[in-house]
């Protein structure tokens, strides 16, 4: 556990939370392939989500979409994000844990221009 606390160091503002909620994940910019994924967090906090999956274009400084809670691409509910992969870690049977830096809301339905996430 100390190395993987000297490999990561902790650089979260708030706390984490355990919990299982489907997202979708989409990469942002327009030279990444494009995907669709829908994992199920394992952690999130009011800065950032963590996640496992099995694909495998996910790396360090990627910009992507994240939808989070993802119920239905027509949910009104649906809040999406701008986020940045900030960890990929290689896990057993050939997953991976990203975790992800949320950078700001796109509160599309509002007509507010988006907002950056800050801290409370």
């Amino acid at each position: 556990m100390a190395e993987e606390q000297e490999q990561y160091p902790n650089k979260r503002r708030s706390r984490r939370a355990k919990i299982a909620k489907p997202l979708r994940v989409r990469p942002s910019e327009p030279r990444d392939e494009h995907f669709e994924d829908m994992p199920i967090s394992v952690n999130a906090s009011k800065e950032g989500i963590y996640f496992h999956t099995r694909r495998e274009k996910y790396y360090k400084g990627m910009r992507v979409f994240v939808t989070f809670p993802f119920a239905s691409s027509h949910d009104p509910m649906n809040c999406e994000y701008v986020a940045e992969v900030v960890r990929v870690e290689a896990l057993p049977n050939g997953r991976f844990g990203v975790a992800l830096h949320l950078l700001m809301t796109m509160n599309y339905s509002s007509g507010a221009p988006p907002s950056k996430i800050t801290k409370a």
